[in-house]
């Protein structure tokens, strides 16, 4: 039985298993509905007018949602795993876990490169893949360790001169300047699983028309003078692409995705994300293994609260809260106890 806290409600920290396929915005919203109408982050008065407002599709325009939430970096869509979440005052605390080391388990598709360089988005090339061995992998990792530099993807949402990356490579603006480098540093990276041809993974059918080609070739040759995008099939074959497993220890504001794109530029391939985990961001780990590390709540606690509070127990406290209540941790509120 989880302890609760004897002073209410409480600001808190708590990491969520973020599902893949959903954006953080749609998870903290499912979050949200359920920390407006508790006990434990609302003060008495406004959980009252909260609790008043349910089942109404809209609030009034000058309603304000009874306490603060958000979170503390977003993850992509396609990725799954640790996303920590404030609430209250703990919501001035996640600006920590934007610049603290995170943990990722990502898995590289050979011989594709795509514009999101992940596998949501359109295929730009094709290029030979089958000359890459799990040696070479190994080999080309080490120049990705340590302090290096990264170059954001051209689709990204990164401005320059006030307008969208992605914009420039849609509309074909040649870009003003090279896209400016940041400095990152991977603290470990190694490759722990050769899949080789032995899955279920395949390039994205959307592909790059000719014109939007052409219109990605204008933009990169604002700064580079002879860019061009030309697919080097492979020859025929009928084997799967090869795929492989990498683990990484990273700071905060590194592209995984980056890494893997130019990883496979160094494989003389190319390379892009199908699937991506964060294990861990800062003290919030899937897997703790630390005295410090706190464990994170399973999204499919708060999804099944929504539909069914379920059981109520002898305090009050919903199932849901329950699972919070034993792996948050506190910015305000003193003293622990069981009765409450």
């Amino acid at each position: 039985m989880p302890k609760a806290p004897s002073t209410l409600p409480i600001s808190a920290l708590f990491g969520v298993i973020k599902p893949s396929g959903l954006t953080s915005m749609a998870v903290v919203e499912e979050i949200k509905q359920l920390v407006g109408t508790s006990r434990l982050f609302v003060e008495g008065d406004k959980l009252k007018k909260a609790n008043g407002s349910r089942g109404k599709t809209k609030r009034g325009k000058h309603d304000r949602f009874p306490v603060k939430i958000g979170q503390g970096g977003t993850l992509d869509p396609l990725a799954d795993g640790v996303l920590v979440v404030g609430v209250g005052k703990g919501t001035k605390k996640l600006s920590e876990f934007l610049d603290c080391v995170k943990e990722y388990r990502t898995t590289c598709l050979l011989g594709c490169e795509t514009d999101t360089y992940d596998s949501e988005g359109k295929q730009v090339r094709v290029t030979p893949w089958r000359h890459v061995t799990r040696e070479k992998v190994e080999g080309a990792l080490d120049q990705f360790r340590g302090e290096i530099t990264q170059v954001p993807p051209i689709f990204s949402a990164l401005k320059m001169d006030g307008k969208p990356l992605y914009e420039y490579a849609r509309k074909g603006i040649p870009l003003p300047r090279p896209i400016e480098q940041r400095k990152v540093t991977v603290h470990s990276l190694e490759l722990v699983d050769w899949k080789g041809s032995k899955h279920d993974f395949r390039w994205p059918e959307k592909k790059f028309s000719e014109e939007e080609k052409k219109a990605m070739e204008k933009a990169l040759q604002g700064v580079e003078t002879n860019a061009t995008i030309e697919d080097e099939p492979e020859e025929n074959g009928t084997e799967a692409p090869t795929a492989f497993v990498l683990r990484m220890s990273v700071s905060g504001g590194t592209y995984v995705r980056s890494i893997v794109h130019d990883l496979g530029h160094a494989l003389e391939s190319s390379a892009h994300v199908v699937t991506l985990t964060r294990s861990r961001q800062g003290r919030f780990s899937l897997e703790p293994t630390e005295n410090t590390d706190l464990p994170c709540v399973p999204f499919e606690v708060f999804t099944k609260a929504r539909e069914d509070v379920g059981e109520i127990d002898a305090n009050g406290w919903a199932e849901w809260e329950r699972e919070v209540m034993d792996r948050l941790e506190i910015i305000e509120g003193k003293g622990i106890d069981k009765s409450n």
